[in-house]
């Protein structure tokens, strides 16, 4: 066996302290300001909706005749009735959180929190550190995650992920768009509505 040598010796420094264990720079969490409201997502997606009419015309329903024909239906059922779509979404979330209650009101308790750090608009210290509203309701929000969980909110969610799922691809699949959209007036349709 051979004996391999090194020179194992340096100046090794520990890193500077901190002011303790976990040292986080909250001044670096990003600005949540940019961010649009549920309201304003709300308002984007009621005023790009399809007309519910041709979305649920059911003699526009068929079967692909080829999967190439079936993958370009998805793609422009998905691009057309996008908004239709998210509205789905909200619709089968807010039947989820009206009949899960205890879901309903953690949430509501901790939309009145933050309305309440908002309403407030001071900083606080805690462990040293100056908290901004923005930065409190961060945290309140990071508090509320695990009640949510303990509360059954992630069995809501991904019910409601996979009900979302579930009915979009059955209707992008099967809604034959070219009865509607054709080439030519694909463009116009979508700058109109």
């Amino acid at each position: 066996m051979a004996h391999t040598g090194g020179n194992l010796s340096g100046n090794m420094q520990p890193p500077p302290p901190s002011g303790g264990r976990f040292s986080v720079d909250m001044q670096s969490l990003p600005s949540l300001s940019n961010l649009p409201s549920p309201l304003q997502i709300f308002q984007m997606v009621r005023n790009s909706l399809r007309p519910w009419v041709v979305f649920f015309n059911i003699n526009n329903f068929k079967t692909a005749i080829s999967m190439q024909r079936l993958n370009s239906r998805v793609i422009r059922n998905l691009s057309y009735f996008q908004a239709n779509y998210v509205f789905i979404f909200f619709v089968l979330m807010i039947y989820c959180l009206i009949t899960a209650p205890c879901i309903l009101l953690v949430i509501l308790a901790s939309a009145l929190g933050c309305h309440k750090l908002r309403v407030r608009n001071s900083n606080i210290t805690i462990v040293g550190q100056q908290l901004t509203p923005s930065q409190q309701i961060i945290a309140l929000n990071l508090a509320t995650a695990p009640v949510l969980f303990l509360v059954g909110a992630g069995a809501v969610l991904f019910w409601t992920l996979g009900a979302s799922c579930f009915v979009i691809a059955m209707h992008a699949i099967f809604y034959n768009i070219d009865a509607i959209v054709t080439e030519e007036n694909e463009g116009f349709l979508a700058q109109v509505v």
